[in-house]
């Protein structure tokens, strides 16, 4: 079921990069007439990216989940997969869109499995909650348990001995004396 899932999901973001892929603009034609974007003036072309620093990028990728390994984030991971997601972190982040948003855009995608930390609402709350009520739980009966065995040996001190026990005991302690 998690490898289908795996590969269902890595599915998705392959066709997300060919999508993108094929919606980046092309380089023009070698002749003017072969190409429509050739024909227009320069001042239609695309704004230039704007350089993206490695540490938002990093940042931003050591938050969501690789979807081929699971167990890392995207800036860990060493599957083609996670590359490829770096890569749409970079060109979102370069388009001049905040961390936020394209941490969004993920979520849009993936839904909030793909955070490594799951939103503190909703009934992700209980990721967060549960832990500390069950430490919680886990102490009282701890304290329980230590409590009910300091009092054992002093409840075994005042058990009341037969009278019958009681001389058989002071006959053998009187044998071993001879």
């Amino acid at each position: 079921m998690r490898r289908a899932r795996a590969a269902a999901a890595a599915a998705v973001v392959l066709v997300a990069v060919a999508g993108w892929a094929a919606a980046a603009p092309q380089p023009a034609a070698q002749s003017p007439a072969a190409s429509p974007l050739a024909a227009s003036p320069p001042s239609a072309s695309p704004p230039a990216a704007r350089p993206v620093d490695d540490n938002i990028v990093h940042d931003v990728a050591s938050q969501l989940r690789c979807v081929v390994c699971q167990s890392l984030s995207v800036a860990d991971s060493p599957s083609e997969t996670a590359s490829q997601m770096r890569a749409i972190i970079r060109e979102r982040l370069a388009a001049g869109q905040s961390p936020e948003q394209v941490r969004a855009y993920f979520v849009q995608k993936y839904g909030d499995w793909i955070l490594l930390s799951p939103p503190k609402s909703g009934f992700t709350l209980l990721v967060w909650v549960v832990p500390f009520v069950g430490l919680g739980i886990g102490l009282v009966l701890v304290a329980l348990a230590v409590r009910r065995w300091s009092r054992a040996p002093r409840a075994a001190a005042h058990t009341h001995i037969d009278a019958a026990v009681r001389e058989r005991i002071r006959r053998e302690m009187s044998d071993m004396d001879r």
